[in-house]
């Protein structure tokens, strides 16, 4: 069967994704494209997919009998409405993250999913699906002892004017949040952000670096640097220490030289490239999925989880040094 696939927002991801489908993996096909721009979707489906119709609107596309799945790859704003017209369709939904702006949203989401009786919802934490981390979760499960700390980083070369504080736990440490309860196979009681100097390419509306701390239920201690004006490249950091032993996340493949009197490494700039292998992987796994009219991977619990410990995050910016609670609900027997 060839899962028929609609994709709303033809922007960056979208189109990244719809390439990915048509190019890259096997059994669907993209055939229905929407956008709030009409010019955008259209220049996607001339480049990419000139077999597949041009909605106006993502609700037409979702409702729309040739389309079997959806992608949600449209602003974080709108995710909410889409994925529940899916969910309400009885249609496989892939989500971008975040799966909803807010808790509350995510939880919508949640209870119309449980109500539906199935999942439906895949979200896009594509960090699980990548080789290092999953690499990482089996040194973690069968070789370094139960975890006791974890030190990792996220640092990006720069960001744009519009990047705020919030946006460092909203749009970066989004992916953290979690890929450290799957890994750990945890969830976390409390968070806390401490704050060093603001470096001097930072601007006045954004405090960079800054140091998140998060505790889980079963006593680990993660603490996770955010630095989105490191300058020197994108950089992706996690060390797992544990009771019997120590597991560091491997370094992308990369040539090492020897060049003008110095032995060198390239260091990636661009998140896509870091984990394009993962994008491949997980869309492959939806499809598989959506064949049979259900959804697998990162679900709709795990993104309420991460919107839950993100709204933590952002408090604890407020209050710095001081631990803010975060609560985990009784999780629905659908996600077990």
């Amino acid at each position: 069967m060839t899962v028929r696939i609609g994709v709303i927002g033809t922007g960056k991801i979208g189109r990244d994704h719809t390439r990915r489908i048509q190019q890259v993996l096997s059994g669907a096909e993209v055939v229905a494209l929407s956008d709030y721009s009409a010019e955008a979707a259209k220049a996607v489906q001339r480049d990419l997919a000139p077999n597949a119709r041009v909605y106006e609107t993502g609700e037409e596309l979702i409702a729309a009998s040739e389309v079997d799945a959806v992608l949600v790859c449209s602003t974080g704003s709108t995710h909410e409405a889409y994925v529940l017209a899916a969910i309400a369709a009885c249609k496989p939904c892939f989500c971008e993250k975040p799966l909803a702006t807010t808790a509350e949203g995510a939880k919508r989401i949640v209870d119309a999913e449980v109500a539906s009786g199935k999942r439906l919802v895949q979200v896009g934490f594509m960090r699980r699906y990548d080789a290092g981390y999953v690499a990482l979760k089996r040194a973690v499960t069968e070789h370094t002892g139960a975890p006791i700390m974890v030190h990792a980083a996220h640092r990006n070369p720069s960001v744009p004017e519009q990047y705020v504080t919030p946006m460092a736990i909203h749009d970066t440490l989004i992916h953290e949040i979690d890929v450290f309860r799957w890994l750990l196979d945890d969830d976390y009681v409390s968070a806390r952000v401490t704050f060093p100097r603001t470096c001097a390419k930072s601007h006045a509306k954004l405090r960079d670096p800054q140091i998140v701390t998060l505790t889980t239920a079963k006593g680990v201690v993660i603490n996770t640097e955010i630095f989105v004006n490191c300058q020197y490249g994108y950089d992706i950091q996690c060390e797992v220490v544990g009771e019997a032993g120590v597991a560091r996340l491997p370094e992308p493949m990369a040539v090492q030289m020897r060049l003008g009197a110095k032995l060198q490494n390239a260091i990636l700039t661009d998140w896509k490239d870091r984990f394009v292998a993962s994008y491949d992987v997980e869309l492959q796994d939806f499809i598989k999925a959506a064949a049979v009219g259900t959804a697998s991977g990162p679900s709709s619990w795990d993104g309420y989880m991460a919107a839950v410990t993100s709204d933590a995050c952002v408090a604890a910016q407020e209050v710095e040094g001081a631990a803010i609670p975060v609560t985990s609900p009784a999780r629905p027997g659908l996600y077990s």
